[in-house]
């Protein structure tokens, strides 16, 4: 039963951060619009756009490499996937 337990706050908690960057990168999208859009319209000689749009841009990178990465948990190998099917199964 205490298997069964960790696995499922594992689940949670892998999926909770999915949802936490796909949010992250929802809210980076639609500012970043935004402010093509004002800097385009109230100075388009002037395209300081990019830096916000460059620096956000990081974060929104090294959160996917959190969430999605190597030893995440969220991009698992092929051996791991099996692992954890077999486990899964076992759980039953």
């Amino acid at each position: 039963m205490m298997a069964k337990n960790e696995n499922y706050e594992q689940a949670k908690s892998r999926v909770e951060k999915r949802i936490g960057f796909m949010i992250h990168a929802g809210v980076y999208v639609l500012v970043n619009a935004g402010l093509i859009t004002l800097n385009l319209m109230r100075s388009p000689d002037n395209l300081w756009f990019i830096w916000p749009l460059g620096g956000w841009g990081l974060g929104v990178l090294f959160h996917a490499i959190k969430v999605f990465g190597p030893g995440s948990g969220g991009a698992s190998s092929w051996k791991e996937k099996m692992i954890e099917k077999e486990q899964s199964k076992l759980d039953e």
